[in-house]
């Protein structure tokens, strides 16, 4: 039975979230708000977690599952990253954006796309998902939180906690999210002399990048 914690969105209770961080490092799969639809997350080094994120989200090893990051200077370990992406994801971080980019080493083999070895990267522009990440100390993974009975994405925690609630550990309630997904971005291609593509048009403005 998934535990429900009641967060002030404006003055998010410490407590409450060093609670929810005990349950990410002792394997649980969390709904958490971010600054587009909610998603769920799990510590990123735990196989068993990433495994039951895939089950309740009922996607194959071929989903792209993203890495949620306080800020840019997490990048480095987990993708690669020339100038000129650089450039352009300081220009929409933190926001709704997921950006596809190629995966370093440090990623678990498990949670990249099989084929292309790429990763999403998010960098969230909402208070309680940051300060969950700074109390964890590094980068989730996560996917948007999608019933897979209906296609839009889940942004209210009662009704999350209602649908999931024998399936997750816990629900960080905030209020509602926004109802869109974010807006992804393959900037793969730059690192090769191309330009970055629209996958998903989703919350973010992808004129912020020149798209």
């Amino acid at each position: 039975m998934a535990q429900f914690f009641d967060l002030h969105p404006d003055n998010p209770q410490p407590r409450l979230l060093k609670q929810a961080v005990a349950i990410l490092n002792g394997g649980g799969v969390v709904a958490v708000p971010t600054d587009s639809s909610y998603a769920i997350a799990c510590h990123l080094d735990d196989k068993a977690a990433a495994d039951r994120l895939r089950q309740i989200r009922r996607v194959d090893e071929k989903h792209h599952l993203t890495l949620l990051c306080r800020d840019l200077s997490e990048l480095a370990n987990y993708a690669r990253v020339d100038n000129k992406q650089y450039r352009l994801l300081k220009s929409a971080t933190p926001g709704p954006f997921t950006f596809i980019l190629d995966a370093t080493r440090e990623v678990p083999r498990r949670v990249s796309h099989p084929q292309r070895k790429t990763i999403g990267i998010r960098v969230p522009d909402h208070r309680i998902l940051q300060e969950l990440l700074a109390l964890h100390g590094a980068p989730l993974l996560a996917t948007t939180l999608i019933d897979p009975s209906h296609p839009e994405p889940l942004n209210d925690p009662d009704a999350i906690r209602e649908r999931f609630q024998k399936v997750l550990d816990a629900v960080i309630g905030a209020g509602p999210c926004p109802d869109q997904p974010t807006t992804v971005v393959d900037l793969t291609p730059m690192g090769t002399g191309g330009e970055a593509v629209l996958v998903r048009q989703g919350r973010g403005d992808p004129s912020l990048l020149g798209l």
